[in-house]
């Protein structure tokens, strides 16, 4: 089994389903199954493409997304999906490290090719716009000229680099396949499940639980299209009966502040990529009576780790459970298993964990220990077997030799009315080692006190927790799927 003959059982299955809602447009399981192989007839003929060779696709959201997709995994070859928000010094990169000869993007992304074929000379160009649908007859049998085995390499996911250069986590058709298994049973998705997607699908979050998953197993996605204001999106959402909502935190926090008549469609929503404010979820719930499943991944991971249950107890603040077929754990430096309550390293162990990092056996090594995933994210378990991230390895301060965690810090921030964004980070101090600053982003039309802030983080939290002080921002600076730039935050502060 290989994620192109998963979709494209789903598409033997019930080919004349819409698969795809695009504004008014319907795009059913056959076309895209069509334009699928399509696409890889093109990849193999017109651009000479091997079983293997690393294919970059850099597109904003659009239908075409799909077929370039599983076009290059039906050539046989390996997807490497990039940010659309990078420039092409930063797309460069990615294309040299992953050895990528062909880049199927659009004419607007396109512009930059002169850019990116000088610094990678002999880049090939292939614009969606110049996609052709084959006729059936014409590629049917293509479909199995090249196929792959659950081992073999089907996508390199770039980190997000905001520790330095990114690296290229290898993902194979067996890991995605395991991820979209596993997340399937723990949100019990069926095939009438309509999965709102507003955000970027290059990212691993949601590349498998907003495109594949709802795709392989037979179920449709909203492919949102305003993008430009809330209110747009929820228009296309409702009128498309949207069943799932698979969004980051801001989203949320937006929703639960607006007032919209009727209420949501959705029978769950999903928050990931970065963690979801106590406050925010509280407040959320309360207004529209719709269970939001906090979980946690890392693209590492194909992503999804672990989830809170949508039966049983979900607890604010955790991360939740393993979802099924994964294990996790709490590991000292020394690599011993920690028990309940004690904090350490979270780390990750099944068939989602990546085959390594590409061309780079030195950051895989760090990033391994045995068969386990070092997720570098700080945390701990409950005596009921719930994770809790406390924060990242990097971000943790130690002040006066005693450890603190920003996270604990920004949840309490979160509970100070007015409040919008916030984040700590920890600054250099001659006479206790670090501090921590906090930042905060007040909502529209509020002015706050920065002494009483303070004052209230201190009813809160030991003295030696405190931010030393705190600089109100419009707003925080976040990379495209969300997660706050802290390393920007610190040269505000040290320059």
């Amino acid at each position: 089994m290989n994620l192109s003959a998963a979709f494209g059982a789903s598409a033997q299955k019930t080919p004349d389903k819409v698969a795809v809602y695009w504004g008014e447009q319907e795009f059913t399981f056959a076309t895209l199954q069509e334009q699928s192989l399509g696409v890889a007839r093109q990849l193999v003929e017109r651009f000479n493409v091997k079983t293997g060779d690393r294919v970059a696709l850099w597109l904003k959201n659009c239908p075409e997304f799909i077929p370039a997709l599983f076009g290059i995994l039906y050539s046989g070859a390996v997807v490497v999906p990039i940010n659309n928000f990078l420039k092409p010094a930063e797309v460069s990169y990615i294309l040299e490290d992953a050895g990528a000869d062909i880049i199927i993007t659009d004419a607007e992304l396109g512009a930059h090719f002169s850019a990116l074929a000088s610094a990678r000379p002999g880049l090939k160009l292939f614009k969606i716009e110049e996609f052709s649908v084959a006729g059936k007859s014409a590629v049917t049998d293509f479909a199995t000229q090249t196929p792959r085995s659950e081992s073999d390499l089907a996508v390199i996911i770039y980190t997000s680099g905001t520790t330095g250069r990114p690296k290229g986590a290898m993902l194979s058709h067996g890991n995605l396949l395991h991820n979209v298994e596993s997340c399937r049973i723990v949100l019990e998705t069926v095939d009438v499940d309509r999965f709102a997607v507003i955000l970027p699908m290059f990212h691993s979050y949601m590349l498998t639980a907003g495109v594949l998953l709802p795709l392989l197993v037979g179920g449709s996605m909203v492919l949102v299209k305003s993008l430009s204001h809330p209110h747009h999106m929820l228009r296309e959402i409702i009128a498309r009966h949207a069943t799932v909502l698979p969004a980051i935190p801001q989203f949320y926090r937006t929703m639960a502040s607006a007032n919209i008549p009727g209420g949501l469609p959705f029978r769950i929503c999903v928050s990931g990529a970065a963690p979801l404010p106590v406050q925010v979820l509280k407040d959320f719930e309360t207004k529209y009576n719709i269970p939001i499943i906090e979980g946690y991944g890392l693209s590492e991971a194909s992503p999804v780790v672990t989830k809170n249950p949508i039966h049983g107890v979900r607890k604010p603040g955790s991360i939740g459970l393993p979802i099924p077929h994964v294990e996790v754990c709490v590991q000292d430096e020394d690599g011993k298993t920690l028990g309940a309550g004690e904090t350490g390293e979270i780390c990750v162990r099944g068939g989602n964990v990546m085959l390594g990092y590409w061309r780079n056996p030195e950051e895989t090594a760090r990033a391994m220990r045995g068969e386990w995933l070092l997720t570098g994210d700080i945390g701990h378990r409950d005596t009921d077997g719930y994770y809790y991230i406390t924060d990242r390895k990097k971000d943790m301060l130690l002040v006066n030799g005693i450890n603190v965690y920003p996270r604990e810090i920004e949840e309490i921030i979160y509970q100070f009315p007015g409040v919008k964004e916030a984040a700590v980070i920890g600054v250099p101090d001659a006479r206790k080692g670090e501090h921590p600053v906090g930042f905060v982003s007040p909502n529209d039309g509020v002015t706050l006190d920065e002494k009483a802030l303070i004052q209230f983080i201190r009813g809160k939290l030991a003295d030696y927790k405190v931010p030393k002080n705190i600089i109100f921002i419009a707003a925080l600076p976040r990379n495209a799927t969300g997660k706050i730039l802290k390393t920007e935050l610190r040269q505000k502060v040290l320059g």
